[in-house]
């Protein structure tokens, strides 16, 4: 479980992340930004359904605070599933070592990780995050200087791109859990609501997307809560 064992194991990912960073790259300079923001945000970033939703904000003139409560809302999972990697971790991991582990935790690497079932020493965990991190950098820095060579039409049919992405995200957990698909009926009647009532079509973007999600999760968590297992119940 060393450097190359994580090149390894993150290898798929980087092909994953080539291509979805690919489309983040082409669909920024669709929407008037320069090449060097969308390699500079998935530099400094590395959140893919983030940075999708935070260029669309940003593109539809969202303020400040719209745009960094939506960004709380889309990437609070990940504190959730960097506390849970900690147990995975081996203990000599100093804290700047899970600071590093903490920015390069993802959705993918967390799932290859978690099912270990050794300690993670630092240099696995920088061998598969390193190899994902330059697939995604890459796949953006390709797709940002792609994007000048692409007629207007073609660019516009990137813009499908980030909804496809978040039906891939959101279809395969709501087919298994009734929960998660409830969840998904709410917000899209929520949407509608505010696209269709011009009392509330006046918030902005952002402020939208921040309502309905809450609400959605609040009254699914409410109504329809998680119940543990007999025997976890008995354990807590």
């Amino acid at each position: 479980m060393h450097f190359k064992q994580g090149v390894k194991d993150g290898f798929p990912i980087f092909l994953g992340y080539l291509s979805v960073s690919f489309a983040f790259g082409v669909l920024s300079i669709e929407k008037g930004f320069p090449v060097w923001f969308p390699i500079l945000t998935s530099i400094v970033n590395f959140t893919g359904t983030g940075q999708f939703v935070g260029v669309d904000l940003i593109a539809a003139g969202a303020s400040l605070a719209e745009l960094a409560l939506t960004m709380l809302i889309v990437n609070i999972r990940y504190a959730l599933m960097s506390v849970s990697l900690t147990q995975k971790l081996s203990p000599e991991i100093g804290i700047l070592g899970r600071m590093w582990v903490a920015f390069g935790n993802t959705d993918e690497i967390f799932a290859v990780t978690v099912r270990k079932h050794k300690s993670l020493p630092l240099s696995y965990m920088t061998g598969i995050i390193l190899c994902s991190y330059t697939g995604w950098v890459g796949g953006t820095a390709i797709g940002a200087l792609a994007g000048n060579l692409f007629p207007a039409s073609l660019l516009s049919a990137f813009g499908i791109s980030l909804h496809a992405m978040f039906i891939a995200i959101i279809v395969p957990p709501a087919k298994d859990d009734k929960r998660m698909l409830l969840a998904v009926v709410i917000s899209i009647i929520l949407s509608c609501l505010f696209y269709f009532i011009p009392l509330l079509s006046s918030l902005g973007t952002g402020w939208s997307v921040i309502i309905c999600s809450v609400l959605a999760a609040l009254i699914v968590s409410l109504f329809f809560p998680l119940k543990l297992p007999k025997e976890e119940e008995d354990n807590v």
